[in-house]
């Protein structure tokens, strides 16, 4: 059965209900969440030896063993499948054709619409078809405020919104940046925007905003160094392309209050989250820089880049250093003019 968003809660509430879940997608923080879920409320743990088997790309030959094997101590078993595909057809097949009361978890980030396996377990209607993808906008929001909430840590709408657009795509990334928040803020403790800032202020996603930040006001050099070090820090040229793409927008936000008739000072003042002090005055350069239908070319030129950084195959990592180098040059004969 293929589910989406309104019958998820019946795969996360009670997995036991189905005999296979393929998770599927791009966030592989999510797909590894998802199935360590489900594999615990199926076996209590997720290395119970007795009810518990872990398959790699190299023992998918054994998951038809490990689905109809019974438990030594009893309990329903689990078996998780990692790196799964339209390889293991035909053992999923013959799992289905047995009785066997054993959960099969499979793992399969980037698995293609049009795969068999996909297919084959979205028309049964034991099997559960999850897509993880990478969330944003109020939906990251409301995450980021329900892992906060599991440590009872609240926090305020400036620093969530802040943190919204600084996070990664991979849930794995952003949970393990929101746990040390939480760590930060303490039981009970309240995150303000500082907050957010001097915990968080090390991670990768800097480096993109640094990047951003440069390139707009003309410093190409920082910004390919900024990005550079992104890269490496295992910052995906999608995410890079949302940062950059934010900060575009709050710089065409402002420039298009300036065009009704605000002063540059009340439509920065207006922006949510307001522009950390530190970056006040790169921003206000840029906003000089600048004019409204530069910055409208401009954002639509970096939402047709994390379109070709979706592409399979495509040199996303190249994209994004000729994008920041492009931007950076049309920044600098700005300031020359």
């Amino acid at each position: 059965m293929k589910i989406d968003a309104r019958t998820l809660p019946r795969v996360t509430r009670d997995p036991g209900a189905w005999r296979v879940i393929l998770l599927h997608g791009e966030d592989t923080g999510l797909i590894r969440e998802r199935a360590q879920d489900a594999v615990k409320q199926i076996a209590g743990s997720v290395d119970d030896p007795f009810r518990v088997a872990v398959l790699d790309k190299e023992t998918h030959d054994r998951l038809e063993e490990e689905a109809t094997a019974f438990s030594l101590m009893g309990g329903r078993r689990a078996v998780r499948v990692r790196d799964a595909g339209d390889g293991l057809l035909k053992a999923v097949t013959q799992v289905l054709e047995q009785n066997t009361d054993t959960l099969v978890v499979l793992e399969a980030p980037g698995l293609p619409s049009r795969s068999k396996l996909r297919a084959l377990l979205e028309k049964h209607p034991d099997c559960a078809s999850v897509g993880c993808y990478p969330e944003e906008g109020r939906t990251l929001e409301a995450t980021i405020t329900q892992m906060l909430a599991s440590h009872s840590v609240r926090i305020d709408q400036d620093a969530l919104h802040w943190l919204t657009g600084r996070l990664g795509a991979d849930r794995g990334a952003a949970r393990s940046e929101v746990e040390k928040l939480a760590l930060y803020a303490g039981d009970s403790g309240t995150l303000s925007l500082d907050d957010v800032h001097v915990c968080i202020g090390d991670a990768g996603s800097v480096s993109v905003e640094d990047a951003a930040f440069a390139a707009t006001e003309g410093r190409r050099t920082e910004a390919d160094l900024a990005i550079e070090r992104a890269l490496a820090e295992g910052i995906s040229p999608i995410a890079i392309a949302r940062t950059f793409l934010s900060h575009l927008h709050r710089l065409r936000r402002v420039r298009a209050a300036m065009a009704d008739g605000a002063s540059r000072s009340d439509a920065i003042k207006g922006l949510r989250p307001p522009v950390f002090f530190k970056r006040t005055n790169s921003f206000n350069r840029a906003v000089e820089l600048w004019p409204l239908p530069a910055l409208t070319k401009a954002v639509q030129e970096t939402q047709a880049l994390e379109l070709s950084c979706k592409q399979t195959g495509a040199p996303d990592a190249l994209l994004c250093k000729r994008f920041v180098a492009g931007l950076a040059a049309r920044a600098v004969l700005a300031s020359r003019r």
